[in-house]
């Protein structure tokens, strides 16, 4: 009987702590999320749109989770250097410029690529500042 109580309270502990451990991940996720839409509506709402629909044939919707997924890496440099090449995204091209915006930090990109990559349609979860620093290593 002691020994099944010892190790039904075990189990249960362990449940709690696995538990509590994805809810804290998924707390982030949603900090990030919430500070990236402000950002969002700070910096790139009026080119891109309030429900990422874009502008026409100046700036490109970003709806398009393939794209995004394809290109998760460059996402950050795209928004720390701007782009001054022609991209194709759902078989349309666009080759106006992007402006960079170079005085946001590595956390403001991450929340940034959280909020983008998981809104219009998007599902590609966390983001970190780790992941701006070392996708910007490597902009061309």
């Amino acid at each position: 009987m002691r020994k099944s109580l010892s190790l039904i309270f075990f189990a249960a502990t362990l449940s709690m702590a696995v538990y509590s451990c994805q809810n804290a991940a998924q707390l982030q996720q949603d900090i990030y999320y919430t500070n990236g839409r402000d950002i969002y509506i700070k910096n790139c709402q009026n080119c891109h749109g309030a429900k990422g629909e874009g502008l026409g044939e100046l700036a490109p919707a970003l709806t398009d989770s393939i794209f995004l997924k394809t290109n998760k890496q460059n996402i950050a440099c795209y928004i720390k250097n701007g782009l001054n090449e022609e991209i194709s995204i759902n078989g349309k091209k666009y080759q106006e410029k992007m402006p960079g915006f170079p005085s946001l930090a590595n956390i403001d990109i991450a929340q940034l690529i959280v909020y983008i990559s998981n809104s219009f349609g998007n599902k590609q979860g966390h983001y970190t500042p780790e992941n701006v620093a070392s996708d910007l290593k490597n902009c061309e």
